[in-house]
């Protein structure tokens, strides 16, 4: 079992952020090993690791309640949802899901004007804020006002992120990044399809009075 560790640590070197992930995996693996060398008892150690699998999942239970007891302005079911969405608008909107990069509307928009949610129509971007990231997706390095919208943490994709809801209807847009411009230095990295775009001129237009748009029911 030796040299499979030893490339284990060796891959932990060049992939940390996996590593971190893994980690509970690969102590698993040890202790068998351990307990296989030394004939030691295997009872208090399987008895930890169960404990701590309970635990994640009540930590991970919690999280679901807490999500699902927040309320929102906007409250739909979601059959009501499927109604004013389209079905790619609820994949992302709804279910958290990510858009192709480049191939997107607004990545490469450069007009004036003021994105809104596409779930309910609250302001959450301008386009002075709107910067090139070479991401792919439209990215912006602050909101249109700090209350539009709200963080939560995301654990898929193995890694630990920052995602960002509309704080009226709490519909998925995107995520946030700190490898932004100043003055912020955050990339605001949203998905096209969670957005409504308005052209309009920004010089005449108090954006912090700005109406909800209206949408279908």
């Amino acid at each position: 079992m030796q040299p499979f560790f030893v490339l284990l640590i060796k891959w932990q070197i060049t992939n940390p952020l996996i590593m971190n992930h893994l980690y509970p995996l690969i102590l698993l693996l040890m202790i068998f090993s351990l307990s296989a060398t030394t004939g030691c008892n295997k009872t208090p150690k399987m008895q930890q690791i169960k404990a701590r699998k309970t635990d994640l999942h009540q930590d991970e239970a919690a999280k679901q309640d807490q999500d699902t007891s927040k309320t929102y302005e906007v409250q739909k079911t979601k059959e009501e949802w499927k109604k004013i969405l389209t079905t790619s608008e609820y994949r992302i909107l709804r279910g958290g899901g990510t858009e192709l990069p480049y191939i997107n509307k607004y990545y490469d928009n450069k007009k004036e004007g003021v994105y809104y949610c596409a779930a309910c129509g609250q302001p959450l971007f301008t386009s002075k804020t709107k910067y090139h990231s070479g991401t792919g997706w439209p990215s912006f390095w602050a909101p249109i006002k700090p209350s539009a919208v709200e963080e939560k943490e995301d654990h898929s994709l193995f890694i630990t992120r920052t995602e960002i809801v509309c704080s009226r209807c709490g519909s998925h847009i995107g995520h946030v990044f700190h490898d932004g411009p100043k003055p912020t230095g955050l990339r605001y990295c949203m998905n096209s399809t969670a957005l409504d775009f308005f052209p309009m001129n920004l010089s005449k237009v108090n954006t912090d009075t700005l109406s909800v748009l209206t949408k279908k029911d």
